[in-house]
């Protein structure tokens, strides 16, 4: 057990070593005191915003910087450990040291997988739109399974996930639903979901129990910062207030609280009514559209598209980047890296990261 055991603490050692170049992390020691030393010069809070940018910045270094060392540390620690163990011939502290060597695995492939987020988006919030296709009830079913599975997922992570706009569907389900996804790499992992999934099973909701194939859309969009400019005349806005839906009782909103703005000269509608103030449905549907116009922008400027929105088709038959198969047999097929899960079960309850990681390195590799 010991000679293997050290076998794989040399991997991850090279690995982390990989991360170490990879990161630039001296060039981000040296960062980092640069602008230390910036906030002591006299005059720096002169500038709020640019003041306030720094901070942003130098937070960022820190937490890049202090997580690989936090690696490096716990590789040393187990090294340490398994050689006392050998010596003692201590079968327990390689039990141990096997059980931490799993964990610190997963963190040196969450880092690696950190390190493919280039895009000028890519480390900041997502805004996750679902949408009912073509399947009827089914397929607004479909989007209600997926909403808890990427709620499961981001929650797993530790982001926040705020459900900004839901359209109830007819019968069951939901026809759309928006939610933004705050949390660091939000968008950049998410956007490995841009696309139209797929399910097959046996309907809930057909009594001859006859087997369905149903269809979402998924988009997923960056959440556009303060300091990013998006130029939106006044003038080009059509707004609208309304009551906000919901399940009734006590709590329905009474006031015309939830908000629509149409974009007159493209068209782009965006709507908000999670909150009971007016204001903040009005602000987070502002940033819902100014997320959709930056979108818009560079698909006019640069044939980066695919890296930012993915491309628009029909939400049918033949253009899945998913599928998910509850019947005749449990599979769950991502079309476009060939990855393949058997349980079912645990990817509906959140457990994506396998499809993410494979999107990502595909994507690096051109």
């Amino acid at each position: 057990m010991y000679p293997e055991l050290f076998r794989e603490l040399e991997n991850l050692g090279k690995r982390i070593a990989d991360l170490r170049v990879s990161l630039d992390i001296a060039r981000k020691e040296q960062e980092i005191g640069r602008l230390e030393e910036a906030m002591l010069a006299p005059g720096f809070w002169d500038d709020q915003e640019k003041a306030q940018q720094v901070l942003k910045d130098l937070a960022a270094l820190k937490d890049r910087v202090s997580s690989f060392q936090e690696l490096a540390r716990t590789h040393r620690d187990l090294d340490e450990l398994l050689s006392l163990g050998e010596d003692e011939e201590d079968e327990e502290v390689a039990r141990e040291v096997a059980a931490e060597l799993r964990v610190l695995q997963k963190k040196v492939e969450d880092m690696e997988l950190e390190v493919l987020l280039s895009g000028p988006y890519d480390r900041g919030n997502a805004i996750l739109s679902l949408h009912a296709g073509a399947g009827g009830t089914e397929a607004q079913d479909w989007v209600q399974m997926l909403l808890r599975m990427y709620t499961r997922w981001a929650e797993e992570k530790g982001y926040r996930v705020d459900l900004v706009d839901v359209l109830p569907g007819d019968e069951a389900g939901i026809k759309s639903a928006t939610l933004m996804v705050a949390g660091p790499n939000a968008y950049g992992y998410l956007q490995a979901e841009k696309g139209v999934h797929r399910l097959v099973r046996i309907s809930p909701f057909d009594a001859n129990g006859r087997r369905h194939t149903s269809f979402a859309s998924v988009d997923v969009l960056p959440e556009v910062e303060e300091n990013v400019h998006v130029e939106i005349n006044p003038e080009d806005l059509k707004i609208d207030t309304f009551r906000s839906g919901g399940a009734g009782g006590q709590h329905v909103n009474k006031t015309d609280s939830a908000v629509r703005i149409t974009h007159l000269p493209t068209g782009i509608v965006v709507q908000c009514q999670s909150e009971r103030s007016q204001i903040s449905n009005r602000n987070t549907a502002m940033k819902l559209l100014k997320a959709k116009l930056l979108d818009l922008e560079m698909k006019k400027k640069e044939s980066e598209l695919a890296a930012l929105r993915g491309e628009q088709s029909e939400i049918a038959w033949g253009s899945q980047i998913r599928s998910y198969v509850f019947h005749p047999y449990s599979l769950i097929k991502d079309h476009r890296t060939g990855v393949e899960v058997g349980n079912v079960q645990a990817v509906m309850d959140g457990e994506i990261d396998e499809f993410i990681a494979a999107y990502l390195r595909e994507k690096a590799r051109g």
